[in-house]
C-alpha cells in the first residue's frame, strides 16, 4: 500500500494523531468544524518514516541507546543523510499547491498535545519560510528536532519510549500579524472556569510563546468582557553593559490596548467553541492579521488547577479529618479498590445506618484523565430516616457493649480470614485468581465494618453523657485529657519501640551503628551483622505483631506498611534512642483534678462520673484498635497487586511493579490470562493508558489536593506569634524546630526537638515520646496526633496550615498548646 506523505489540513482529524501528530491533528479538526485557520498541508509521519528506511537513518537509530541517546549525533546523521528526492519534490508540489510565499513550517510529533503531556517547545517551529528549498530544509530540521537534548529529556520524564514516536509537520500560510498572542480557555493559574486569560503583544505571536515581550494581560468572562487588564511591556532587547557582560532591557509600555472590545469578544467564542469541541480546557496560539483573528494552534491545558472550591460550613468543619488523610494524591488502583470497596464502603455503610447519605467517591475525589485532581471535604445529606437515628443508636449502645467487642464472633472470623488471606501464596495462581485475593480482602474488611457500625454508638454515647457531666460540673476543659489514657495498639506498639530501643542502648556497638548510620545502610547492618541477631529477632517480632500498620495513609494501598519499610521504623527507633523531655501527665493531672471537685466525695455521683471516664476511653479505644485492624487487610492486599504488577512487567505493560497502582481495579479484572502468560494485545490496550494516567499524575504534582487556606487561617496576630492554629494539647515547650515532612525522615528527630510536619497518623506517633512539642499543618482536635500529643503530655497545635513553610529548621521557638499558637522564643507568650 503506497505511504500518504502529504495531504491538505483539512483531510485529518482528532483521530489521526499517528499520521498527522498532536499539532496537525487538532489543526485539521479545528478546520472541519469552521475555525479561521490559515491555509495548510501536513507532511505525515509516513513521510518521516520512509526517510528513516530509505537512508538508513532508522537502523542507526535502532543501534544508539534508546534510554540515553546522543541528541547531537543523531541531529549530525539527519543533516548527512538530507531527504530522498521523491519526497523532497512532494512536499515542493504541495508548497507550490499552496500558492508558495511565507510560510510557517511547525513540528507536531505524535506524543505531544496530549493531556498531560503538552510538550510545548520541544520541537522547533520556523515562521517566515519562503522558496521551495527553504521549505524543504525547515521541513528536515523540525524532524531533526525530534532529537534536541530538550526533547529527549522530556520524552524521558514523560516516560515515552522514544522509539515509539514519530513526528509529522505542518506548513501553513503565514498570518502577517498585527496582534498575536495566546488565550487560555480557563485561568491557569487559579484554575477558574469561569474566566478566559488572554496575552496579546504587536506582531508575531512567537514573541509571547518564547517570553521575548512582556505581552498585555487580559482575564475576562466568559462572554469575552474584561475583568481586568494589564498593560504590556516592549519586546526585551538584550544589550551589552558596562563589564562586557548583557542585561535585558525591558520596551516601553502602553495603557491602550492592542484588542477592541469586539476583537475580544470574538477571540472568547473562539476559545469556547474549541473548548466544548475538545471536551476540555484550550490553549490556543492565534492571530489577527488584517482585521481577522486565525487560530494557529489549540492544545489541552497542562497543568490547570481544578476548579477553585468554595466550602460551606459542613466542609470546613470535616476538611481537616479528611485532608490530614489525603496528603498524597492517591493513585487509580486506590480509589477503584481499597478505598471504593473498603475504606469509603465502611464510611457509607455506618452514615447510612443513621439516615446520613454520604457522597460517592466521584463527588469526594473528582478525576481528570482517570486522575484525582482535588479533594472536595464532603457534605452529607441527611434523609428521613435520620429522624430514627436517635433510637437506633441507644439500641446498638444497649446491646453491643464496648468491653466485649473482640469476643464478638465477627471479630473472631475477621483474624481467621486474615489469616486465610495470609496463607495464599499468590505466584503460582492463574490471574483471575489473584484479583480475587484482592477481592476477597475488601470483603474481609466488611467485617470491621459491620463491628464498627454494630459498636460505634458506644462511642457517642458515653462521650455525649461525659461531656454532659464535665458543663454539670463547671468541668468542659478537662474532656480532652479525660479520654486520651485509653490503652490502645498504638501504644502497645509505642510501647515496644521503646524496648527496641533499650535493646540499643545496651549494646554499645549497636548503639553507635545507630548513631552513625541512615536509612538502607542502617538496615543492611541490622538485617546481616550476625553480632546483632538479639536486635535482629526482637525486630522480626515487633513486625510480625505491628508490620500492617500503615506509613503514611490509611486510605492508601499504595503506600507501603511497616513490615515491607522497615526503614521506617528503625527510624522510629533512632528517634527514641535520646532521652524522653519531662512532660506533664495531662490526663492524671486532670484525672486528679475532678476527683477533687467537691461533688464526687458523694460515692454515687463519684460512681457514675468515673465510670463515665471509662466508657469514654473504651470507646476511643475500640476507634484506634478498629483502625489498627482494618489495616491487617492491607498486606495480602498489596502482595496479590505486586504479583499481578510483576506480571505486567514481564509482558512489557509496565515498567515497575509500582506503575500497576496507575491502573483501575476493574481494569485488572477485564484482563485473562486464559491458564498461561498474559497475552501482547494487553501491552497495546493498557500501555498507552498508563502512560497518559502516569503524564497526567506528573502534571499535578505541584498542585495540593485541597488549599489549606480554604480550611485553616493562620491568626497571626499577637506580636511574636509566628503560626497559629488549633489548641489540641495544653502546656508550653522551647525548642528548635525540626521539620519532618515524611516517614522515610524519622529518624532526623532529635530529643527534645519540636517536631513540626505536614500530617500525622499512628504512625508518627512514637516521635512524640521524644518531641518537646508538636505542630502539625493538618488536623484538628479529634485528630490521632492530637490525642497522642494528650496522652504524653506534649504541648500540641493542630491545623496550622502553614507551618512547616513558615518554620525555619533549627529555629527556636515556643509552642503554647493552650493558645494554639508558636511564637519566636523570647517573645511574651
Amino acid at each position: 500500500m503506497t505511504r500518504k506523505t502529504t495531504g491538505p489540513l483539512a483531510e485529518f482529524g482528532r483521530t489521526d494523531l499517528a499520521a498527522a501528530g498532536g499539532k496537525g491533528a487538532a489543526l485539521g479538526e479545528l478546520v472541519r468544524q469552521g475555525f479561521p485557520v490559515p491555509e495548510g498541508f501536513i507532511v505525515t509521519t509516513d513521510a518521516y518514516r520512509l526517510l528513516l528506511a530509505a537512508t538508513g537513518l532508522g537502523a542507526a537509530l535502532d543501534g544508539m541507546d534508546q534510554n540515553m541517546p546522543d541528541g547531537g549525533a543523531l541531529r549530525a546523521l539527519f543533516a548527512r543523510f538530507g531527504m530522498p528526492a521523491a519526497l523532497r519534490a512532494e512536499i515542493g508540489q504541495a508548497y507550490a499547491a499552496l500558492g508558495g510565499g511565507a510560510v510557517a513550517v511547525r513540528s507536531s510529533a505524535t506524543a505531544e498535545d496530549l493531556p498531560g503531556a503538552a510538550f510545548a517547545g520541544q520541537q522547533d517551529t520556523f515562521l517566515n519560510v519562503v522558496g521551495e528549498e527553504a521549505v524543504a530544509k525547515a521541513v528536515g530540521d523540525c524532524w531533526a528536532s525530534l532529537w534536541t537534548d530538550r526533547a529527549i529529556a522530556y520524552r524521558r520524564r514523560q516516560g515515552i519510549d522514544p522509539r515509539e514516536v514519530a513526528i509529522a509537520v505542518v506548513v501553513q500560510k503565514m498570518a502577517l500579524a498585527d496582534v498575536a498572542g495566546v488565550m487560555f480557555t480557563a485561568n491557569p493559574v487559579t484554575g477558574e472556569r469561569g474566566e478566559i486569560v488572554v496575552d496579546a503583544s504587536p506582531g508575531l505571536g512567537e514573541a509571547v510563546v518564547s517570553g521575548r515581550v512582556t505581552p498585555e494581560h487580559y482575564v475576562l468572562d466568559r462572554t469575552g468582557r474584561i475583568r481586568s487588564f494589564r498593560p504590556g511591556g516592549g519586546e526585551v532587547v538584550i544589550s551589552p553593559d558596562a563589564g562586557g557582560g548583557t542585561r535585558e532591557q525591558p520596551g516601553s509600555r502602553s495603557s491602550v490596548p492592542s484588542l477592541t472590545a469586539e476583537q475580544l469578544r470574538e477571540l472568547a467564542g473562539l476559545g469556547r467553541r474549541a473548548q466544548e469541541h475538545f471536551g476540555r480546557p484550550q490553549d490556543i496560539e492565534w492571530a489577527l492579521a488584517g482585521g481577522q483573528i486565525h487560530v494557529l494552534q489549540s492544545r489541552p491545558m497542562t497543568a490547570l488547577p481544578p476548579q477553585p472550591l468554595r466550602l460551606n460550613a459542613i466542609q470546613r468543619r470535616v476538611g481537616p479529618f479528611f485532608i490530614e488523610m489525603f496528603q498524597e494524591r492517591p493513585y487509580p488502583l486506590d480509589v477503584s479498590g481499597w478505598m471504593e470497596q473498603g475504606i469509603l464502603a465502611m464510611l457509607h455503610r455506618m452514615a447510612g445506618s443513621v439516615g446520613v447519605q454520604f457522597p460517592g467517591v466521584e463527588e469526594l475525589l473528582p478525576e481528570e484523565d482517570g486522575v484525582v485532581v482535588q479533594l472536595v471535604p464532603p457534605s452529607p445529606r441527611l434523609t428521613p430516616r435520620v429522624l430514627a437515628a436517635p433510637l437506633t443508636l441507644a439500641r446498638r449502645a444497649r446491646q453491643f457493649k464496648m468491653a466485649d467487642w473482640k469476643n464478638d464472633s465477627r471479630f473472631i472470623t475477621f483474624l481467621e480470614e486474615v489469616d486465610r488471606l495470609n496463607a495464599r501464596d499468590p505466584e503460582p495462581l492463574p490471574w483471575s485468581e489473584v484479583v480475587g485475593v484482592a477481592r476477597e480482602s475488601f470483603a474481609t474488611m466488611r467485617g470491621i465494618t459491620d463491628l464498627r457500625s454494630s459498636y460505634m454508638p458506644g462511642i457517642f454515647l458515653p462521650m455525649l453523657r461525659l461531656r454532659l457531666m464535665l458543663v454539670l460540673l463547671g468541668r468542659t476543659r478537662l474532656a480532652s485529657a479525660l479520654v486520651a489514657g485509653a490503652e490502645t495498639m498504638t501504644s502497645q506498639a509505642n510501647r515496644s519501640l521503646e524496648q527496641l530501643a533499650g535493646v540499643v542502648r545496651a549494646d554499645p556497638r549497636l548503639a553507635g551503628a545507630f548513631a552513625s548510620s541512615d536509612g538502607p545502610a542502617l538496615l543492611q547492618l541490622v538485617e546481616r551483622d550476625p553480632t546483632h541477631a538479639a536486635f535482629r529477632e526482637a525486630f522480626a517480632r515487633f513486625l510480625r505483631e505491628y508490620g500492617n500498620r500503615e506509613t503514611v495513609s490509611v486510605v492508601l494501598s499504595s503506600s507501603p506498611t511497616w513490615s515491607e519499610a522497615p526503614g521506617v521504623v528503625l527510624g522510629l527507633v533512632k528517634a527514641l534512642l535520646g532521652q524522653r523531655p519531662r512532660t506533664a501527665d495531662q490526663t492524671g493531672a486532670a484525672l486528679a483534678e475532678l476527683k477533687r471537685h467537691p461533688l464526687l466525695r458523694f460515692r454515687r455521683i463519684r460512681r457514675h462520673v468515673l465510670a463515665a471516664v471509662d466508657d469514654a476511653r473504651a470507646g476511643m479505644a475500640f476507634r484506634e484498635d478498629s483502625h489498627f485492624y482494618a489495616t491487617k487487610v492491607i498486606p495480602p492486599m498489596r502482595r496479590a497487586y505486586r504479583e499481578l504488577g510483576r506480571r505486567l512487567v514481564a509482558v512489557g505493560v509496565i515498567d515497575d511493579v509500582r506503575d500497576i497502582y496507575h491502573l483501575r481495579f476493574e481494569e485488572l479484572e477485564a484482563i485473562t490470562d486464559d491458564g498461561g502468560a498474559l497475552p501482547a494485545s494487553v501491552r497495546q490496550h493498557y500501555r498507552p493508558l498508563l502512560q497518559a494516567r502516569a503524564a497526567k499524575r506528573r502534571e499535578f504534582e505541584g498542585i495540593p489536593l485541597l488549599d489549606a487556606a480554604l480550611l485553616f487561617r493562620n491568626r497571626r496576630s499577637a506580636a511574636g506569634v509566628l503560626v497559629s492554629g488549633t489548641p489540641a494539647s495544653r502546656g508550653h515547650a522551647e525548642g528548635p524546630v525540626r521539620i519532618i515532612r515524611g516517614p522515610d525522615q524519622f529518624g532526623r528527630l532529635r530529643s527534645g526537638d519540636i517536631l513540626v510536619c505536614p500530617y500525622t497518623n499512628p504512625s508518627w506517633t512514637p516521635l512524640f515520646q521524644r518531641a518537646a512539642a508538636v505542630v502539625v499543618d493538618m488536623g484538628g482536635l479529634g485528630s490521632h496526633a492530637a490525642i497522642v500529643a494528650r496522652e504524653y503530655g506534649i504541648p500540641a497545635v493542630m491545623g496550622t496550615g502553614t507551618g512547616t513553610r513558615i518554620l525555619a529548621e533549627g529555629q527556636r521557638v515556643i509552642v503554647d498548646g493552650s493558645s494554639g499558637t508558636v511564637l519566636a522564643s523570647g517573645a511574651d507568650g
